[in-house]
């Protein structure tokens, strides 16, 4: 679950839906400057379902030790230090079946899914959040997801379908960087994050070089984006949110209660050159 602060309570979305903004972002992706992703509808069903495994985890929200509904929030953006208010193991549990959920249907998408949560799990996590007992269980976990990512390397480069660029490493990387980039865009959006920021990665261009993308807020869901990459100078985009009344929470009972009882609503982003 994501989380936005709202008058009287929290916005609460959903991390399938958060995908799907992300995959609208990807979408959009790509103009003179900014090269479009290819094999265009495998990178872009990668990034608009990157975080498929939540959907049961997400139907049953949980609170946080002070009563908040458990979720990424804008104090979590560029960093992953909350541990301590999660079962490792069932957290785990879910970044796997992401991963595996996808690869039935598409091994190179879930390869760039494969790769996303190997980099949340390594360059951006904070190990002094978790307890040194549990450290074992996430470094062997690493070590599978470090092997199966071998796996589907090798079946991409069989695949006959695919041309030799698409499967080339390199180009694999700036798809999985793509992914990183919609998804920070989606997180931002998704928690109405107010400071400035970037898109993580230096981002690939026609021309074969690279540029990093500066993310300004000019108001709630509002962002400058400069250098822009995407195809049309202005856009607009729907996401889906519940509405919960209330800072805190008894239990998770009750937050479950007042989530499912709350109506979907639509809420919009608007991205804007900078």
């Amino acid at each position: 679950m994501l989380r936005m602060e709202s008058d009287g309570g929290w916005w609460l979305i959903t991390h399938p839906d958060h995908a799907r903004l992300a995959g609208k972002f990807a979408a959009a992706w790509g103009n003179a400057m900014f090269r479009k992703p290819e094999p265009r509808a495998r990178v872009l069903h990668g990034i608009a379902s990157h975080d498929d495994g939540w959907k049961e985890r997400d139907a049953h929200p949980v609170i946080t030790r002070q009563g908040k509904p458990s979720a990424f929030s804008t104090e979590l953006v560029g960093k992953y230090s909350a541990f301590e208010e999660i079962d490792l193991a069932d957290y785990l549990a879910v970044r796997e079946r992401a991963v595996r959920i996808i690869v039935e249907d598409d091994p190179y998408a879930g390869l760039l899914i494969a790769k996303h949560t190997y980099n949340l799990l390594t360059e951006h996590a904070d190990r002094s959040t978790i307890s040194p007992e549990q450290l074992p269980l996430l470094d062997a976990f690493l070590e599978r997801q470090r092997v199966y990512q071998g796996r589907l390397v090798r079946s991409i480069q069989e695949d006959e379908k695919l041309a030799a660029e698409e499967k080339d490493p390199a180009r694999i990387e700036e798809h999985f960087r793509l992914l990183q980039a919609c998804d920070n865009l989606s997180l931002l959006t998704c928690v109405a994050f107010m400071d400035e920021a970037d898109l993580l990665h230096p981002l690939p261009l026609n021309d074969g070089g690279n540029a990093e993308v500066t993310v300004s807020p000019i108001g709630p869901r509002h962002f400058q984006l400069e250098p822009w990459p995407f195809h049309e100078e202005e856009l607009r985009f729907e996401f889906p949110a519940r509405h919960v009344a209330g800072e805190t929470f008894a239990t998770s009972v009750e937050l479950k209660r007042v989530f499912d009882a709350a109506v979907v609503e639509m809420l919009m982003v608007q991205l804007s050159v900078g």
